[in-house]
């Protein structure tokens, strides 16, 4: 044997060997994992539907979107009411419409005039004197419905796939007009902590304290004349017992909201006690910095779904950074970090379905796709063996080690194993053969034109490279496209197929070539059985 098939054999055996540790690691307990040095640490993990988790179906309140838009368009109207001088009894909303009603029947006219500028408005007929009423054109309503719709998807996508607290092979997709669906794999977090990712809206508001108490009743009672216009009261709660530790008086509309965030992150105080940091964009960190110079002394509420999460003074000017301190646990730091972050719903969701997907499905789901794994195996090799004979067995001794290939690489990954992944494996199975039967085609047309078994072999490895290498770049090519654009199941067909892909090139083009040197070594042969 030349030094350089030694060579080449060595480096072979130890690719193998070290794939091939990662690949029965998966096959030994995590204990035995951690007595031994020489197993990983780390495995393949199995997805939803092999491993079991929780499924939920969310209804996503389009209702709302309506609703916020027709308050938006009244803001607006009146403003320019205002500006037009146009004698105004009311505008208001009532069961999805717009009411004007104006002092004179004269301004009617000039009202329609203005409504109609914003070009997303119908007058309905039962209009009463004085009264004109609108609703929104049905072409403005579907797309409020359809802008709702994506920004609450974006927003979940962002909570549940977060790369720092989020949830590893999670699914999160639309389903229907007005419905999401959320999954996610057992034991990666706790079901009330991911219920609340879902439910909780994290609209956050920053907001000038005007006075405090201990309760409510005793922050009323300090305005006999009751509570100054435009101005609310807001409570600061104990999370563990839910009781309220102190209320607030502050005004309804916002001095600054947490739209200007741009990150947040988990922090700790000098007591070393959890916080949560955040970070204003350019034009949130000039509002916050004014803010917070003009008001030194005064308290701050920082207001998460109309309750206090903390109230602090400020002692000088805040720029761009800030912190929110509360009595925070490391996890609901994290958590509450990861909705600001991922931003505020525009409209409610609720929970529609909720069910458990049990581990014992994912385990029948494994046991049949190992099966369909060795019944497809064992029919190529057996097809390989009976028609190409020697060289059908080192084109199954290639199959085997790619399988060895394909587990060891989506275990250093930690990539997700998927049901539609094992049957990615499988199709790679299929697919890596045929690579194998192009080359040995090429060899048995080389041996028939009259070359001796080495120059067929070269010949035919020489001559199909480009065309199995060309065959196979456009299919990984789509799978990485399936992989960036799919979402959960797949995504995992396209995890599998694509590195698929590259080791059946690699145990096509490498080892079978390998092994075809192996046997030929310094022999000179005349015929080569194919």
């Amino acid at each position: 044997m030349s030094a350089g098939l030694r060579w080449r054999g060595g480096l072979l055996a130890a690719t193998l060997l070290f794939f091939g540790l990662w690949t029965a690691a998966n096959f030994v307990s995590e204990e035995q994992r951690e007595a031994a040095w020489y197993w990983p640490d780390e495995v393949m993990r199995l997805g939803l539907d092999l491993k079991g988790g929780i499924h939920w179906v969310l209804g996503v309140k389009l209702d709302v979107a309506i609703e916020h838009e027709l308050d938006y368009l009244k803001g607006r109207l009146e403003e320019e009411f205002k500006e037009e001088g146009l004698a105004i009894e009311r505008v208001g909303v009532e069961d999805r419409f717009l009411v004007i009603e104006v002092k004179e029947a004269g301004g009617l006219a000039r009202a329609r005039e203005l409504t109609e500028e914003t070009e997303v408005l119908e007058e309905a007929e039962d209009g009463a004197e004085r009264v004109i009423r609108f609703h929104l054109s049905e072409r403005w309503q579907r797309e409020i419905r359809e802008r709702g719709i994506s920004q609450v998807l974006e927003v979940m996508r962002r909570r549940i796939d977060d790369p720092v607290h989020g949830i590893p092979d999670s699914v999160v997709t639309r389903q229907g007009a007005d419905r999401i669906l959320v999954q996610i794999p057992a034991g990666q977090m706790d079901r009330e902590l991911a219920r609340s990712l879902l439910k909780t809206n994290a609209f956050l508001e920053f907001k000038l304290v005007v006075d405090q108490a201990p309760s409510e009743a005793l922050l009323k009672a300090k305005f006999p004349d009751g509570l100054p216009k435009e101005h609310e009261i807001v409570v600061e709660r104990e999370p563990e017992s839910d009781r309220i530790v102190n209320v607030y008086l502050v005004s309804e509309r916002p001095n600054l909201t947490g739209e200007f965030l741009s990150d947040a992150r988990v922090g700790f105080d000098r007591q070393q006690r959890p916080i949560v940091l955040f970070t204003f964009n350019a034009q949130g960190a000039e509002t916050f910095g004014e803010l917070t110079e003009k008001n030194v002394g005064k308290q701050l509420a920082i207001v998460l779904d109309n309750e206090v999460a903390s109230a602090p003074a400020i002692r000088s000017r805040i720029g761009a950074h800030g912190q929110i301190e509360g009595r925070f646990t490391s996890q609901e730091a994290a958590h509450l970090a990861n909705l600001l972050r991922s931003g505020a719903l525009s409209v409610p969701v609720e929970i529609e379905e909720e069910r458990t997907i049990g581990p014992a499905l994912g385990a029948d789901s494994i046991r049949r796709g190992a099966q369909a794994s060795i019944v497809g195996m064992l029919l190529v090799v057996l097809f390989a063996g009976i028609y190409y004979r020697l060289s059908g067995l080192f084109a199954s001794v290639a199959l085997a080690c790619n399988l060895i290939f394909i587990v060891g690489i989506m275990s250093m990954a930690q990539a997700t194993l998927t049901l539609p992944g094992i049957a990615g494996v499988v199709l790679t199975i299929g697919m890596a053969i045929d690579g194998n039967v192009i080359i040995f085609e090429r060899i048995r047309e080389e041996l028939l034109a009259g070359k001796l078994p080495r120059a067929a072999v070269q010949a035919g490895f020489k001559k199909v490279f480009w065309t199995i290498f060309d065959a196979n770049l456009t299919t990984l090519i789509t799978g990485v496209i399936l992989f960036e654009f799919g979402t959960g199941p797949i995504k995992g067909f396209a995890v599998t197929l694509s590195i698929g892909i590259v080791t059946s090139v690699f145990a096509v083009l490498v080892l079978t070539r390998f092994l075809y040197s192996l046997y030929l070594g310094e022999r000179r042969l005349t015929e080569l059985s194919i």
